[in-house]
């Protein structure tokens, strides 16, 4: 009687993770394709100016990859950069100007904000700074961007092109990671691939659509909208500030787009597992409100959508039971298939799909671990500053 009673519980369980799983794959925007790239677009007849904001605080290491990608773009109308070095102890101020001596290519003005003030973040003061520096030029675009960002050449005429066809306020393109490391290989693509799971790109760019979010690396703001949105002011408190920066524009009235670059990509380095475990532990329960019972549903849900279903497959085949296998064994391969394409825009092996349960249950641990930093008083952390304020997140919901 007891063993019936399990077989019984795993074949409910397997059947509940396989119909999660079906509608996942036909119900969640397509999230699992990956060829949203930038829209049709077409060069305008006079191309606007624009300034580019780069908030930056000890990023002497990736600088040099990141800052010489930006003075030369290949861009018709008036821009230049404005490097904000937020604090650092690196020398990341004076490498940005012995950089512009030495690649020339677009103005650069670096300048220092100073500490933010109670209820910002860093990074959101910098660029608030930058951005006032920035408005002084009367900029139509604005381009927030990461110091750890490198550029192709014709990245910001894209963009431009790309929000003038498409009448867009916010155009923005996830970068392509490093995936070098193995921890990297293991990580990262899943990474992007929950991301998009969470906001599929596809209902992102839609008229009216509700989901909302972007990709800090790479923002390309209409400073008209920047102004409608009162952006940075209004999401001073957010961690996650690229998706409360797009729920704040499309929150406004603007058209927001997100996708997956081509040719904009990150130089970051995370090549050991506590580089990766901090990136995300840092602001996955700023992700869920600071919220205990979101916590609860989201360790739930990993479990019930990623874990289940190999622990079906094998449970099911260790007690007998084809009927707890077989769900299990369809769930595990809807979620392997799934994964692939974005293994392939990462250019690795497709081998690796299957073992998406075991990355599955490290960011399980890292967001709990992140909770476990919020209540130790430690809280989200940007370069060293630490935001453990209950309400840092205030603006993301």
């Amino acid at each position: 009687m007891g063993q019936t009673a399990r077989v019984s519980a795993v074949v409910w369980i397997s059947a509940v993770s396989l119909a999660a799983w079906l509608w996942l794959l036909l119900c969640q925007g397509f999230f699992w394709r990956t060829d949203v790239r930038l829209p049709p677009r077409e060069e305008p007849g006079r191309w606007p100016s624009v300034c580019v904001v780069v908030p930056a605080r000890d990023e002497a290491a990736v600088l040099p990859a990141g800052l010489p990608s930006l003075l030369a773009q290949d861009y018709p109308g008036r821009a230049e950069v404005f490097l904000v070095d937020d604090g650092s102890s690196d020398g990341t101020g004076e490498l940005a100007r012995e950089l512009a001596r030495r690649h020339g290519g677009l103005p650069l003005t670096v300048d220092s904000p100073g500490e933010p003030p109670a209820g910002w973040t860093g990074k959101l003061w910098a660029v608030r700074h930058g951005i006032a520096l920035a408005r002084a030029r009367g900029p139509e675009y604005l381009l927030l961007t990461d110091a750890d960002i490198a550029h192709a050449p014709d990245s910001l005429r894209e963009l431009v092109a790309a929000a003038h066809t498409g009448g867009f306020d916010l155009v923005s393109q996830m970068a392509r990671l490093r995936v070098e490391s193995v921890w990297e290989r293991l990580v990262v693509p899943a990474f992007v691939y929950f991301f998009a799971q969470l906001y599929p790109f596809r209902r992102i760019g839609r008229p009216g659509a509700r989901t909302a979010a972007a990709a800090g690396g790479c923002v390309l703001l209409r400073t008209e909208a920047a102004g409608r949105a009162r952006v940075p002011d209004s999401i001073r408190h957010a961690v996650i500030d690229d998706v409360a920066l797009a729920r704040a524009v499309r929150g406004s009235g603007g058209r927001i787009w997100l996708g997956l670059a081509d040719r904009v990509d990150s130089v970051r380095p995370y090549p050991r597992l506590h580089d990766l475990w901090r990136m995300v532990s840092r602001s996955a329960y700023a992700q869920l409100r600071h919220s205990p019972p979101l916590l609860l549903g989201t360790v739930l849900g990993l479990a019930l959508v990623y874990l289940v279903p190999p622990l079906a497959l094998l449970g099911g085949l260790a007690l007998g039971s084809p009927a707890a296998a077989l769900p299990g064994g369809l769930a595990w391969l809807v979620m392997t298939g799934t994964y692939v394409p974005m293994l392939r825009y990462y250019r690795q092996p497709p081998w690796l799909a299957p073992l998406l349960p075991f990355t599955a249950f490290l960011y399980l641990l890292m967001t709990v671990d992140s909770a476990v930093q919020h209540y130790r008083g430690r809280g989200a952390a940007w370069k060293g500053r630490t935001y453990a304020r209950p309400d840092a997140v205030a603006d993301e919901g």
